[in-house]
């Protein structure tokens, strides 16, 4: 078992990057929101309603989704991998944590506990799951959205401050529409969050990022089953870092403001603007999960009235909540405060920010490496070589050296300044869902 020291609260901290000046007339305001929580990560601090460690409510709660749908026996070292990974993320649940085993093919089926609940870590409860484990075996389909809805009722089941799960899978969901796997996280999102992990080379990228999107978590390829054990590791050492839960990024704006898009920018691309939630006059909420010791960047556009030289006002107030588990307001835990100014200096309402124009080009990098893939899918390989070789540039620019790499497997690379590039004649099925799985990852700015 992992250990971590005594819990502690996390402390926020919110910065804002951007370029206040406008030319007269001028209405589109841009800036990068800078997110930070230290001090709580490390230890696996739970906070209380009191806003304190530990508490009724202060734990964490796992579970682990498998897939035994019958190609985990294709080769058998999946399935292999897959017991040996969830093992080892079993290992790594500290003492006080809620966990439970889920057998995922067309059905789901609780491993472990067993008892419509979750068990409580320890020495006994961690023996016991994994010696569960070794009854798992391959057969069956997939419909994966049963697998998250059995999640959601055993999370539900006790009072948790951390709500995670990880969800393993090796194929497509063959066995329920994409309706139902869409009403599924419909109904799970903002119940609890969830990594999800494609093993091999059968499952559909779109269909795990999808997942991994709608509840907040991260997605990832792990093509060779002997990697899984170091990323299931990875993955809860992660989980059981988080401090806070459900907290929301809150942008209120003043009268005459409209919002063109939040966006997270980093560690990955995630667009938030369709899933704000009304908090007040002019103010709405975006999701932003849950915190350990990290930072995140979020690009925040806004559309201001007209206004004449000399004048300034705010743009809009950016602000950190995380809920009250008393069921009262949504605590505060910092903010931001995005400016316009009108000047007639045309270099100072000229100029880029660093960290907006950096941003800006990660969110395209995403966006022509996708439609890059998709036109190579489709035949279009005059497509396929302008967005691609355009994403080897941005990359090369922005210094994104894992992008760049990931690109070099897929094409040949004659020059990244100008973005010359050939479609390599063979690529490797791993190589080219690796590039797609991890096209939105970006890389920090420089400041």
């Amino acid at each position: 078992m992992a250990n971590f020291s005594k819990p502690t609260v996390p402390r926020f901290s919110v910065d804002v990057y951007q370029n206040e000046f406008l030319p007269e007339g001028g209405r589109d305001v841009s800036a990068i929101v800078t997110v930070t929580s230290t001090g709580g990560g490390t230890g696996g601090g739970f906070v209380d309603g009191a806003g304190g460690p530990g508490g009724a409510g202060g734990s964490a709660g796992v579970v682990l989704m498998v897939d035994c749908s019958g190609s985990m026996d294709y080769p058998a070292t999946k399935m292999r991998g897959a017991r040996e990974a969830t093992a080892a993320a079993i290992d790594t649940l500290r003492d006080g944590t809620r966990f439970a085993v889920v057998a995922g093919t067309h059905v789901a089926r609780e491993v472990y506990p067993g008892n419509g609940r979750l068990a409580v870590a320890d020495e006994q409860t961690r023996a016991q799951a994994k010696g569960a484990l070794r009854g798992l075996s391959a057969g069956g389909g997939t419909a994966i959205g049963t697998w998250l809805r059995l999640a959601d009722r055993l999370l539900s089941s006790a009072d948790l401050a951390i709500r995670h799960g990880v969800l393993l899978t090796d194929g497509r969901n063959e066995h329920e529409t994409p309706e139902e796997l869409r009403a599924a996280l419909d109904a799970c999102a903002g119940r609890f969050t969830c990594d999800a992990r494609g093993v091999g080379t059968d499952w559909e990228v779109k269909e795990v990022t999808g997942i991994a999107s709608a509840l907040l978590g991260t997605a990832d390829i792990v093509a060779d089953p002997s990697g899984l054990a170091a990323d299931f590791t990875a993955m809860m050492e992660r989980t059981m870092g988080k401090g806070v839960a459900d907290v929301m990024l809150r942008l209120w704006t003043p009268v005459g403001v409209e919002i063109g898009f939040v966006k997270q920018v980093a560690p990955t691309v995630e667009d938030l603007t369709d899933r704000r939630t009304e908090a007040g006059p002019r103010a709405g909420d975006y999701p932003t999960g849950s915190w350990g010791d990290e930072s995140r960047d979020y690009h925040v556009s806004v559309r201001v009235p007209q206004a004449s030289v000399g004048q300034e006002m705010l743009a809009a107030r950016v602000s950190l909540l995380a809920p009250d588990p008393a069921g009262g307001d949504p605590r505060p835990l910092s903010q931001g405060l995005v400016r316009a100014v009108w000047t007639d200096d045309l270099a100072m309402s000229t100029s880029i920010n660093p960290q907006v124009a950096h941003y800006t080009g990660q969110a395209e990098l995403a966006d022509v490496i996708q439609q890059g893939l998709d036109a190579r899918k489709s035949g279009d390989r005059d497509g396929a070589t302008a967005k691609l070789g355009r994403a080897v540039q941005l990359a090369a620019a922005s210094g994104n050296a894992d992008t760049a790499k990931l690109l070099s497997k897929v094409v040949d690379v004659v020059d990244a300044a100008t973005g010359t590039v050939r479609l390599k004649a063979k690529v490797a099925e791993a190589d080219e869902m690796t590039l797609e799985t991890r096209s939105t990852k970006t890389v920090r700015v420089k400041r």
